[in-house]
């Protein structure tokens, strides 16, 4: 059941272009216990999917900005080879802390980051 609810609570987030690692790789190395690299070829596996079925609704809404997107999508199959090798060097004790520590900065970002003003609509 805890896995079901993983997935549910990561999809969600992944449908709302958040990123469903944040919450599915942290849920799954303290409730499912695998290994940090099993846990994050998993999110992978799970990105695949939901990136689908949650483009293609953005799509349909016409919130999708192809001209930035496609070299963002080629630049980034470069690092995910890149990344890929890199995270299988790594031992997984330290792939851990490190992505702990990117979620983190992350979340630190966001609560204390630059508030970003709203234009006044006229």
């Amino acid at each position: 059941m805890i896995v079901i609810l993983i997935g549910l609570a990561a999809g969600i987030i992944s449908g709302m272009g958040i990123g469903g690692g944040a919450i599915l790789i942290p849920a799954l190395v303290l409730f499912v216990k695998p290994e940090q690299h099993v846990a994050q070829s998993t999110n992978l596996l799970f990105f695949i999917p939901t990136a689908i079925v949650a483009l293609s609704i953005h799509i349909k809404h016409k919130s999708v900005d192809f001209k930035t997107g496609i070299p963002i999508v080629l630049f980034g199959l470069a690092g995910a080879v890149l990344g890929s090798y890199i995270a299988l060097a790594i031992n997984g004790e330290i792939l851990r802390k490190g992505f702990g520590i990117f979620l983190l900065g992350m979340g630190l970002y966001e609560i204390c980051g630059k508030k970003k003003t709203r234009k006044a609509k006229t």
